[in-house]
């Protein structure tokens, strides 16, 4: 009697971990105007700069600038802790799909980025990248992390 009581727990504990998994699964919610600047095929590479510390990131992704311009939360909406936080969460989830090529789909993680959290890279440097990590989640269906992006 004790075995099928067992057995029957364990069969109701893993489909109530089953069913949490599935009805928690969220999408994200791509507008319309943002589905338009993800299909651009031309646009400016965007140069992510602090004069400062004097470290750059060049990012060539068509559309991004204009998402930049339209979508993203405006500078000062985050703080740079915040920002760091996530760009070390984003940079490290990164480069373990760059490291694992046949896992990941290459053409999206061609790079490394080095990206060191005892250095600080200036306001400007992070909010590009973690604006770049949220425009890349959206307009390649990706999560590099366990929540999804929001705008």
């Amino acid at each position: 009697m004790k075995k099928n009581i067992y057995i029957t727990g364990l069969l109701l504990l893993a489909s109530l971990l089953v069913s949490s998994c599935i009805s928690t699964k969220q999408t994200m919610d791509v507008t319309d105007s943002e589905k338009e600047i993800f299909d651009k095929k031309n646009g400016d590479p965007v140069v992510i700069a602090d004069e400062e510390s004097g470290y750059e990131i060049i990012i060539i992704d068509s559309g991004f600038d204009l998402w930049l311009a339209s979508f993203a939360r405006p500078r000062q909406f985050y703080s740079q802790s915040y920002m760091e936080n996530k760009n070390i969460l984003y940079v490290s989830e990164w480069n373990n799909r760059v490291r694992q090529p046949f896992r990941y789909d290459s053409n999206l993680y061609e790079m490394q980025i080095d990206y060191f959290s005892n250095i600080d890279y200036g306001y400007e440097v992070n909010y590009k990248l973690y604006n770049y990590f949220i425009y890349f989640q959206r307009k390649y269906n990706q999560r590099l992390a366990h929540f999804v992006p929001r705008i």
